[in-house]
């Protein structure tokens, strides 16, 4: 089980299932979510996944896949927790998780819009490295 919260803890989470993926994106939308160069992304299903505490605010866009993402963020502090959408069941935010090891143990499988990274970023070792979504050409 693995819990975390938004940056002033109004709103707690707490996964319970399945690990399905962890992923680095590095498309717009997560860059602008994140306020960094990518996104470092749990991916779990949707029937382990709860809010325990509070009542996140949530922001839709229609992604570059064509789907429509919505983000779930801290009315408060802003911190976005996670984002949920058609393809993917729930994708949380790395840093939001309490636990040190729950990040550590985050280390990527997968990069997505690997084409979009900033040049002084490396690539994961052993990492998949997509051009878009999975359903794309790898890099």
């Amino acid at each position: 089980m693995s819990e975390g919260g938004c940056l002033c803890g109004k709103v707690r989470i707490k996964s319970t299932g399945e690990v399905l993926a962890k992923a680095l994106c590095h498309c717009a939308d997560c860059r602008k979510i994140s306020g960094s160069t990518y996104s470092t992304n749990i991916i779990v299903a949707g029937d382990g996944f709860s809010v325990t505490k509070g009542m996140p605010k949530d922001f839709s866009k229609k992604a570059d896949s064509g789907n429509t993402s919505t983000s779930y963020f801290c009315g408060d502090c802003g911190s976005t927790l996670w984002s949920a959408s058609e393809t993917f069941a729930k994708v949380i935010k790395a840093g939001v998780m309490d636990s040190a090891s729950a990040i550590g143990d985050a280390k990527p499988a997968t990069e997505l819009y690997a084409s979009k990274r900033v040049p002084w970023v490396s690539a994961v070792a052993g990492a998949e490295q997509w051009k878009a979504m999975p359903e794309s050409a790898t890099v």
